[in-house]
């Protein structure tokens, strides 16, 4: 096709860094093809930084670069946000907005704080915002939920979202490592940042998944919506645990569909949910690997799907960014509304109270008789029933208290309250020495 008459549409580019570099690199040197996918020429009209001469993951024109990231986004049609972060990223967005631009975000923080009101000035000034890039990188997976299960009810969502942490569950489980020296293992290969506080505690998966949530269940849900903990606190002896028992430990991210009993109110609502979670190492979930993403629908027409893929990495993120500048090309060239999300009502936020599932519970004990039936009468009396039980007796173990024993306890369905109430109780025992550890089991 050729493409020498066709529009041109001005693209300006808010950040350079491992996706940025990569996605001008592609503006540039795929121009013809995507013009000839869009039917506009995409010209790169300038590269928004903070330091012109800062080393770049890819050859770039120097004079493609500027300081003046507020000029470049008021004479652009596209604007894609890189940068990452609050500000000056929403203000850049909303300038954009205002004079008609289309926006292509990866900026999953912001959108998690403060989406509604994107949205609704997007819809307001008639533009198309897209951010399949905000939630597991390559993985297509936000269009799909908007887009093709637009006719179905999704239940329930499982997410593997944050690549870094599933690299470290996945060495501990696979080497045996202990946490911190997975971490360093992920850090030293480019995984993990100097800092990695909002992968390991969670607060990456938790924006991820309140996306996920408002995308799956027309709603717009916010980062205060989603509980969240990390996998700091999760130790060898933890996976270890789980292998023997048949289960893998993965941080999933987990949006669904519940109906609160009558006694408790009787709501219908979604609860969304992030932390360490025994996964059947049978489940497709489990089977994840490394620095890989993947999302875990169910569905009522279309039962289970799951998209798996890269979840980080400047070209593949760059592949999700350039899919929705190709779409916001199109919509400028052929006409018609912006498309942002769909929202169609309001479905109430439940907290993590509201959740019935199986626990994992581990404890250091003291090993002498009686253990077994005192702690079994507390989680009767508790009315959390015990589906396993397992005792390992530890002899001359660094770290371990002599003449103690360890406790798995896996339970049948319960509540968070109930579980809770439990563990309080288990902790005020004098045969217990410490409750070790307490995780969530999905997909049994």
């Amino acid at each position: 096709m050729k493409t020498t008459n066709v529009k041109t549409l001005k693209v300006a580019l808010l950040g350079c860094g491992n996706v940025g570099s990569q996605v001008a690199r592609i503006l540039l040197e795929d121009a013809d093809a995507l013009a000839a996918r869009t039917g506009a020429r995409l010209e790169l009209s300038g590269i928004a930084v903070r330091t012109i001469d800062a080393p770049r993951g890819a050859e770039l024109p120097r004079e493609l670069f500027t300081t003046d990231a507020a000029a470049l986004v008021k004479s652009a049609d596209i604007v894609i946000e890189l940068l990452g972060g609050i500000e000056p990223a929403r203000t850049l967005i909303l300038s954009a907005i205002e004079h008609g631009a289309c926006v292509v975000t990866g900026n999953k923080a912001l959108l998690a704080a403060d989406g509604p009101t994107l949205y609704e000035k997007a819809d307001a000034a008639g533009v198309q915002l897209s951010y399949e890039a905000a939630v597991a990188g390559a993985v297509p997976i936000l269009r799909p939920i908007r887009d093709s299960l637009a006719g179905d009810k999704i239940t329930r969502v499982l997410g593997i979202v944050n690549g870094t942490t599933n690299f470290i569950l996945d060495q501990m489980d696979s080497t045996g490592a202990q946490f911190d020296d997975a971490l360093k293992e992920a850090q030293r290969l480019g995984y993990a940042e100097a800092d990695p506080t909002a992968d390991v505690e969670g607060h990456d998966a938790a924006a991820k998944a309140a996306i996920l949530a408002s995308l799956s269940f027309h709603t717009r849900f916010a980062l205060e919506n989603v509980h969240c903990q990390g996998i700091s606190s999760v130790t060898a002896a933890d996976i270890a645990a789980a292998k023997d028992a048949g289960f893998v430990i993965k941080l999933l991210a987990i949006a669904e569909k519940l109906s609160v009993s009558a006694a408790d109110g009787g709501t219908e609502g979604v609860c969304v949910r992030v932390h360490p979670t025994l996964l059947p190492r049978e489940h497709p979930l489990a089977t994840v690997r490394g620095a890989f993403n993947a999302v875990f629908i169910e569905a009522e027409s279309a039962g289970e799907l799951m998209f798996y893929g890269q979840g980080a990495g400047g070209t593949p993120t760059a592949s999700a960014v350039l899919g929705d500048v190709v779409s916001a090309a199109r919509r400028l060239v052929l006409g018609g509304p912006g498309r942002t999300e769909t929202t169609t009502g309001h479905v109430p936020a439940l907290g993590i109270d509201a959740v019935r599932t199986s626990y994992c519970v581990g404890l250091d004990v003291a090993d002498q008789p009686g253990v077994l039936a005192r702690i079994a009468q507390l989680f009767a009396e508790n009315r959390v029933s015990i589906e396993t039980m397992r005792q390992t007796i530890h002899r001359e173990v660094p770290g371990v208290t002599p003449g103690s024993a360890e406790l798995r306890i896996v339970t049948h369905l319960a509540s968070e309250a109930a579980l809770a109430a439990t563990v309080q109780a288990i902790t005020g025992l004098d045969i217990v020495n410490s409750v070790t550890s307490v995780l969530r089991v999905e997909g049994v």
